[in-house]
């Protein structure tokens, strides 16, 4: 019997079942009133298919192939056991089809805050020539300046909105001099980036110049400038990912104080060829001052440093050369003797961030 009661085959002849549907048809008296389901299908089958057409009884002689279904399922194994085979070569890979591989396609929204956490981890592949932001939160920031978010500008301390957003336009034109200038990352003089500070702030000045002419720990141009020794080093492409953000209040004597918070990230080869890539990731907090001119000694269009902190990453522990020294070959194998640092974690502040004491600390990535 099949699910609706009704037998699952028949013994009938041919014949018989013919006259038992033209009787019940017919309204012969031994018919049923009420035919079944099945004969009441197939009567309505019978009435509706032209002459000469198949029976429903009858079955094509051909040798079915295999059904759709085993077909699919052929297809599914066969991809389930190459999926596992790269999952044993390279699990890499695999884990950056089920993240989310088209992040960088999905760029984020200007960072207008501080994050309450660091960004997820991307995957564990290498940065290559032709990928050299892959599985790295960098990915999906934005390039150059448009990663540095400038806020809305209002009337603050002797500016007007309109000095305000002005000096906002310069600070981030100083920003860009002196960590995205491609002559400045390629070891030149900063020059564009040294012409926006007050040329009156003799402290800075006499830093300035033993910075780019004997640099040392304490006289160190990497304190303010990203730059890179090109004999040794080339950037790979053309682009810088920026992510960060501009703020500022009213600060002493009126002026306008503006704060910085930005990590760039540099990809970098070696100069003397190879597809070898590192990242060197430099997170900067540059505090300035643009003073009233009435109050502080000062030039139009120059502001006054406050402070300055760096954090670097790749870029080399102790050093003193004057430039950005990331470790190539052997050279990544050698680890500082400090604390795990995620260098994309931007939810601590740079003062939490920055612990001279504790010496040169140990990525966990870059």
């Amino acid at each position: 019997m099949n699910a609706g009661g009704e037998p699952s085959g028949s013994s009938v002849p041919d014949e018989e079942w013919e006259r038992f549907l033209r009787d019940s048809m017919t309204g012969a008296a031994n018919a049923p009133r009420e035919p079944s389901a099945r004969a009441r299908a197939v009567a309505r089958r019978m009435r509706e298919e032209p002459a000469g057409a198949e029976g429903w009884r009858t079955y094509s002689l051909a040798r079915p192939g295999p059904s759709r279904k085993k077909r699919w399922y052929m297809v599914g194994l066969l991809a389930t056991t190459v999926a596992l085979v790269i999952l044993a070569l390279d699990p890499g890979r695999v884990v950056g089809w089920f993240s989310d591989s088209n992040r960088a396609e999905k760029p984020l929204g200007p960072e207008s805050h501080r994050p309450i956490q660091a960004p997820s981890a991307e995957g564990f592949r290498q940065p290559t020539l032709d990928e050299p932001f892959r599985d790295s939160p960098a990915a999906r920031w934005a390039n150059g300046t448009a990663g540095i978010t400038v806020p809305e500008a209002r009337a603050t301390g002797w500016m007007s909105r309109a000095q305000v957003e002005r000096a906002l336009e310069q600070t981030r034109d100083f920003l860009a001099a002196a960590n995205l200038d491609p002559g400045a990352l390629h070891g030149g003089h900063p020059e564009e980036a040294i012409a926006l500070i007050n040329p009156h702030q003799q402290d800075v000045q006499t830093y300035l110049k033993a910075a780019f002419h004997s640099p040392s720990e304490q006289n160190d141009p990497l304190l303010l400038f990203s730059r890179f020794d090109a004999s040794r080093v080339r950037l790979v492409g053309d682009v810088v990912k920026t992510r960060g953000r501009i703020t500022y209040l009213e600060g002493e004597r009126g002026a306008l104080q503006v704060t910085s918070d930005v990590t760039y990230v540099y990809p970098v080869a070696p100069a003397t060829g190879g597809d070898e890539v590192v990242r060197t990731i430099v997170r900067r907090e540059v505090v300035l001052s643009w003073d009233d001119p009435a109050k502080v000694i000062t030039e139009p269009g120059t502001f006054s440093l406050v402070s300055y902190k760096v954090d670097m990453t790749n870029g080399g522990c102790d050093n003193s050369t004057g430039y950005l020294t990331p470790p190539f070959g052997t050279e990544r194998a050698e680890t500082g003797a400090g604390p795990d640092v995620d260098p994309y974690d931007r939810s601590t502040s740079m003062s939490e961030r920055t612990t001279p004491d504790e010496g040169c600390g140990t990525a966990t990535r870059s």
